[in-house]
C-alpha cells in the first residue's frame, strides 16, 4: 500500500452553488455566480501537470471549490484521471448532486478504493430544501461502492438548538455521530471563531459530538506556529483556474503547473516564515506531517468512524495513506539548509494574507471582477 509524497490542496474552479449557507464567506459577500464555467483545461491535460513523475511520488490531491465541488462534470473526469495517474484524491462535496455520485460510482474498483468524499453536512439547508434524505442516500451510495468518506459539520451558534436531532439523523443513517469543524471568520484578518460565545463556552457545546477533528482543531486553533514548516515542499496549495502553485493559502505563489508539464516543480519552503496568526487548516496540513516535530494525530484518526454494526468510514487503503506522515517519503533539511531558506524568505517578499485578498485568490477573474465592483459601491 502507499504512503503519502505529497498533499495538494487544490482550488477547483466553481463558484456556483446551489446551497445558501448563512456562514459562507461567499454568501457574506455575494460572490455567488449562478453560471458553471468550464475548466481551462481539459481532465488529460491536468492530469499532465499533476504526472506521479514530475511529483515524484503519490500525492493526496484535495479538489474543492468555493461553491459546490460537484456541480461541474469535469470534476468528476478530473477526479478519474487523477485516480488512474495512481493519485488519491479527496473531493469536499455538499452531498446533494446526485448524477455526480451515481457517475463516481461507476468507476472501476482499483479506482474508488483511493478515493475519499468530504461530505459537508449542510443541515439547516438541507432540512430547508428539503433533500436531507437525498443526502444520506449519496452517502451510502459511495460506502456501498467502497468508497472512502467523512461527515463533517460546521458548527454555526444557528445550529444549536438542532444538536440532537443532528447526532441522532447521523446515526440513523451514517452509522456514527458526524465530526465537527471550527467556524471561523473571514473577515477578520486573525480568522477567529465565528460564534458569539466565549471560546471556552464554544469548545464545551460542541464537544458533545466526541470528535477527534474538533479536539486536534481546538487546541491548535489561535496557536501561531513557529516551528520549520515544509509547505511549498511536501504540501502545496493549486489555482486550478491559473496553474499558479502557492505554498500554502496566504503565502507567495512559486510557480505554475501549466508553464511547462515537463519542468519538475520548483520547491521553497514556508519555514519558519509563516505569515498567518493560526493554522486554521492544521487538520490536514499539521497532520499530514507539514511541521514534522509536532506530534499530532494521524489524518485518519480525524477523519474516520467506527459503525455501530463494526463498519468503518475509511477503507484499508485509505487509512492506511492517511497514516502515513509527509516526513516517512521525504528527507528533512539540514540545520544549515534551513537557515538559508529563512533568510531567503525574510527578504522576499510575503504574499498578501488580507482575508480579501484571499478570497479573490480562490475564485475565478469573472467573480474576481464582480468583487471589485462590490467593493467600489
Amino acid at each position: 500500500m502507499d504512503k503519502i509524497k505529497r498533499y495538494i490542496d487544490c482550488v477547483v474552479p466553481i463558484s456556483a452553488c446551489n446551497l445558501r449557507c448563512h456562514y459562507c464567506y461567499i454568501t457574506h459577500n455575494r460572490l455567488f455566480d449562478t453560471k458553471v464555467f468550464p475548466f481551462p483545461k481539459t481532465a488529460k491535460e491536468i492530469r499532465k501537470a499533476f504526472s506521479k513523475e514530475r511529483w515524484e511520488g503519490t500525492c493526496l490531491i484535495n479538489l474543492c471549490a468555493g461553491g459546490e465541488t460537484l456541480l461541474s462534470q469535469e470534476t468528476v473526469e478530473l477526479a478519474k484521471e487523477l485516480l488512474e495517474e495512481g493519485h488519491y484524491v479527496m473531493i469536499v462535496t455538499n452531498g446533494t448532486i446526485s448524477k455526480s455520485f451515481f457517475q463516481i460510482s461507476e468507476f472501476p474498483q482499483e479506482l474508488l478504493k483511493h478515493l475519499f468524499i468530504k461530505f459537508s453536512f449542510q443541515y439547516l439547508e438541507l432540512v430547508r430544501m428539503n433533500i436531507l434524505d437525498r443526502f444520506f442516500e449519496n452517502v451510502s451510495l459511495m460506502k456501498n461502492h467502497g468508497v472512502s468518506f467523512t461527515i463533517e459539520i460546521t458548527p454555526s451558534d444557528e445550529l444549536m438548538p438542532y444538536i440532537d436531532d443532528v447526532i441522532k439523523i447521523c446515526k440513523e443513517k451514517a452509522g456514527a455521530v458526524c465530526h465537527v469543524s471550527i467556524a471561523r471568520d473571514e473577515t477578520d484578518k486573525d480568522f477567529p471563531v465565528l460564534s458569539k460565545y466565549s471560546y471556552d463556552e464554544y469548545k464545551k457545546i460542541w464537544s458533545v459530538f466526541d470528535s477527534n477533528l474538533f479536539k486536534f482543531k481546538s487546541e491548535i486553533f489561535y496557536k501561531k506556529r513557529k516551528e520549520f514548516c515544509y509547505a511549498g515542499v511536501w504540501s502545496f496549495f493549486v489555482h486550478l483556474d491559473s496553474g499558479d502553485i502557492y505554498q500554502c493559502g496566504y503565502h507567495k505563489n512559486i510557480g505554475n503547473i501549466y508553464k511547462d508539464v515537463s519542468v519538475p516543480i520548483e520547491y521553497c519552503a514556508v519555514g519558519n516564515n509563516c505569515k498567518v496568526a493560526h493554522c486554521f487548516n492544521g487538520h490536514s496540513f499539521l497532520a499530514l506531517g507539514a511541521i514534522p516535530e509536532l506530534n499530532t494525530p494521524t489524518y485518519t484518526q480525524l477523519r474516520n468512524r467506527v459503525c455501530i454494526d463494526g463498519s468503518e468510514w475509511l477503507t484499508e487503503d485509505v487509512k492506511y495513506l492517511f497514516s502515513s506522515k509527509l516526513c516517512e517519503s521525504n528527507e528533512e533539511y539540514s540545520a544549515k539548509q534551513k537557515r538559508e531558506i529563512n533568510k531567503e524568505g525574510k527578504e522576499s517578499v510575503p504574499f498578501s494574507i488580507k482575508v480579501k485578498a484571499a478570497v479573490k485568490n480562490a475564485l475565478p477573474e469573472s467573480i474576481v471582477q464582480k468583487y471589485d465592483s462590490l467593493k467600489q459601491k
